[in-house]
């Protein structure tokens, strides 16, 4: 029997393996469903309270990094990504994700709880519904293109996010192709994760007391096995893509993602 730090060790790598299988199956980034599930197991460890939501944002976006490189090189081997876009976004990006940080490092977290909680609402609708809107304009500008990077990486940061839920909708909207519009903000969702994770950790420096083998607000241990374990899995969830009803899978997993928010709000009040 599983004892002491092997428990939670398993259960990290449980966690990603489920998150990455779903992420190669749908095309999320899985931040929205790794960070309530965290809260729950950081909670169960009894760290400081005050910091869960904060170890579990962090920990979760640097776990982005790591999943999103294959993603973003498959997307360019297909020729899928406007590199031209990505490029515009990426100032603006890195300002808004390290804001963004920087607000939820000083946000206390009740209020921080009801934030994500709205944007995970806001994406598992999008994801019931199918929500695609309609191309009515053309890309704006770089200047146009900038601001949209740091919104967009602002509320990434704050919901430990990739971007693609804000990402793909504008460039919809801006009559970009789908295709690449998906594949471009998996790209784009790679600077979003960099800068994230570089701004919990700087934020988390010197916030006490927090647990052992923390590097700021993020958490080493569950960082390595929900890497480890999502690496595995991501490729099996691509494959069976192709085998499953994809669309009724989304409803289900899009209440899976309500039920877990609220119940993480709920135990955060």
């Amino acid at each position: 029997m599983l004892t002491g730090a092997a428990e939670w060790w398993l259960a990290y790598f449980v966690l990603g393996g489920f998150v990455g299988f779903f992420a190669g199956l749908l095309g999320i980034g899985g931040g929205l469903v790794i960070v309530p599930v965290l809260v729950f197991l950081f909670d169960a460890q009894h760290f400081p309270r005050e910091h869960v939501l904060h170890l579990a944002l962090g920990t979760a976006m640097t776990t982005i990094v790591f999943t999103s490189l294959s993603s973003v090189r498959a997307h360019h081997y297909r020729q899928a990504v406007r590199w031209d876009v990505v490029r515009a976004m990426t100032p603006g990006i890195l300002i808004g994700t390290l804001s963004g940080a920087a607000v939820a490092g000083a946000l206390p977290r009740q209020p921080l709880a009801v934030v994500f909680t709205i944007f995970v609402y806001y994406a598992a609708a999008q994801m019931w519904l199918n929500l695609k809107p309609k191309p009515s304009r053309q890309l704006p500008g770089w200047g146009g293109l900038l601001a949209a990077g740091a919104g967009i990486g602002a509320i990434s940061s704050l919901v430990a996010g990739g971007g693609a839920f804000l990402t793909i909708p504008v460039l919809t909207w801006c009559n970009v192709d789908m295709r690449q519009a998906v594949g471009t903000a998996a790209a784009a969702g790679l600077p979003i994760a960099l800068a994230g994770a570089i701004g919990y950790t700087l934020v988390g420096l010197g916030k006490g007391p927090l647990p052992q083998y923390t590097l700021g607000f993020v958490y080493l241990p569950a960082l390595i096995w929900l890497v480890l374990a999502s690496i595995m899995t991501a490729p099996l969830g691509a494959r069976a893509a192709h085998n499953i009803p994809v669309s009724a899978l989304k409803r289900i997993f899009s209440v899976f993602m309500f039920l877990l928010a609220t119940k993480m709000v709920v135990s955060l009040f």
